[in-house]
């Protein structure tokens, strides 16, 4: 039998598609150092990446990472998947071309975080002659390809989302704020300059002091939220579904992993660039034990304007009647493990910690009332 009868069965298009554009593919650990990663050419853009696969991914998401040469830039891109940046090292611009000629750019630096409009032609510019910049994407792609399973509808196709460009504001680093309630304010916008610095909304059912804001960028169907750890503090345990990619941004500490009857926990350690996802159900809790703020980026797929699916729905937004599982205790449905009813070692563990680093603990009040 020729290999073109041989039955077609078990493929993974995405899959298929990745490991034939050359660049590295990193596979299977929990977390991954994007700093440590080593890039190699990517021919379609003509600059280096790779890409990146967690245990945790799921079946919607990936990493990429673009690493620009000093001086030089990416080759135009344009596809109907949609991607969340955030720049991990270096200074410059990206330059968005709309399909009726009009033309934005705006400049980053590191920490910087955004999204181009979907099917937009942009490329990355390096303004630094000296130093790579890097970047890292988490993206839809294997949703879309695995749906499409077509390369040139993805890449080549010249549909304009022209309800989806956005505000002029929008590339300049502004955007409005969308107040829902605790633990569902969006900041609507294409472009954040610092993610170290934007202000967050309070989020007192996530624990330990904790404030957060949800993200709608270019209109699109990515999920992104930004999460604060005051110092001296920790979150309490939660899980939800795969593909939920968590960045350091700054400070530093770990976070414990563990599925419900495990006994041992998977520990990570955390600084800015490291990411993880957590993997489908498995819990997980997120300690500071560094002398400022911890905060972290979470990207994947589905957010409050576009849940996407009926599980995120009822996470993110809740049913009606009912606030977000994300904010419900499991003893009553939730996907929240409060702190009365968490292991007893996860506080031990930490206190341990904060000894170790001669941070001063503030949990205190939120175990006592």
């Amino acid at each position: 039998m020729t290999e073109e009868a041989l039955p077609r069965y078990g493929i993974d298009p995405y899959l298929d598609w990745v490991h034939a554009e050359g660049m590295p593919v990193i596979e299977g650990d929990y977390a991954v150092d994007l700093f440590g990663v080593e890039n190699g050419h990517w021919p379609r853009i003509d600059a280096k990446g790779a890409t990146v696969h967690f245990k945790g991914r799921g079946d919607f998401c990936n990493m990429f990472l673009f690493e620009v040469a000093p001086g030089k830039a990416t080759a135009p891109m344009r596809h109907t998947y949609e991607d969340v940046y955030y720049v991990l090292d270096g200074h410059g611009s990206t330059q968005i071309e709309f399909p009726d000629g009009t033309k934005r750019s705006f400049e980053w630096s590191p920490k910087a975080m955004f999204s181009v409009p979907v099917n937009v032609t942009h490329r990355f510019f390096n303004a630094d002659g000296k130093k790579r910049a890097l970047i890292v994407s988490t993206t839809n792609l294997p949703l879309i390809m695995n749906t499409f399973h077509d390369e040139g509808f993805i890449f080549n196709n010249t549909y304009n989302f022209a309800k989806r460009t956005g505000l002029e504001k929008y590339y300049q680093g502004e955007g409005d704020l969308i107040s829902i309630r605790p633990g569902n304010h969006i900041w609507e916008t294409n472009f954040v300059p610092d993610m170290s610095t934007l202000g967050l909304q309070s989020y007192a059912d996530r624990g330990g002091g904790s404030s957060n804001i949800k993200f709608v960028l270019a209109d699109g169907i990515m999920s992104g939220h930004m999460s604060e750890m005051p110092v001296g503090t920790y979150k309490k345990g939660h899980k939800h579904g795969a593909g939920t990619h968590v960045l350091c941004v700054t400070g530093h500490g770990y976070s414990l992993l563990w599925f419900a009857g495990e006994t041992e926990f998977t520990r990570i350690e955390w600084k800015h660039g490291v990411a993880f996802p957590p993997c489908e159900a498995q819990f997980h809790q997120h300690f500071n034990t560094s002398n400022e703020p911890a905060r972290y980026l979470a990207t994947g797929v589905g957010n409050v304007r576009y849940p996407f699916t009926t599980a995120k729905r009822h996470s993110m937004v809740g049913e009606k009647g009912k606030k977000q599982r994300s904010s419900m205790s499991v003893k009553d449905g939730g996907n929240q493990i409060e702190y009365e009813d968490q292991d007893k070692r996860i506080h031990q563990i930490w206190l341990e910690e904060m000894r170790k680093a001669g941070v001063r603990p503030a949990m205190e009040k939120y175990f006592n009332g």
